[in-house]
């Protein structure tokens, strides 16, 4: 399937994965992140069921504390 992951084109395997296969497809280890679908933000306990399908647009950011 195709998306937009972080504003860039990207191309999946499948035709629906839920955020959390994502996650792992990506190799994403930040313990902190923000996730929305569509502008729609995705809950960390939602993961394993909200789901993205082909031309979705998905932003996985990982936030960083410093000071």
């Amino acid at each position: 399937m195709n998306i937009e992951l972080n504003n860039s084109p990207d191309q999946l395997p499948g035709e629906v994965l839920t955020i959390r296969e994502i996650i792992q497809l990506k190799n994403y280890t930040f313990p902190n992140l923000v996730v929305k679908i569509n502008g729609q933000l995705v809950r960390k306990p939602q993961y394993d069921s909200a789901q993205v399908r082909e031309g979705d647009f998905v932003e996985i950011i990982h936030l960083i504390s410093g000071g």
